[in-house]
């Protein structure tokens, strides 16, 4: 069970890491890595898989 919760926070944290790495990025930037602003949430989401 401590196992699932610590799993569980550090996906979290690498959620939250790349959903703020890519919110830094300007729309150009992003639009070069073909990732629009809206789906900057889901991106991170899968990065945490």
């Amino acid at each position: 069970m401590l196992d699932t919760v610590v799993n569980k926070l550090r996906s979290y944290r690498k959620y939250q890491e790349t959903y703020r790495e890519l919110s830094r990025l300007s729309a150009r930037e992003l639009a070069d890595l073909g990732i629009s602003r809206g789906e900057i949430s889901n991106v991170a989401r899968k990065a945490t898989l």
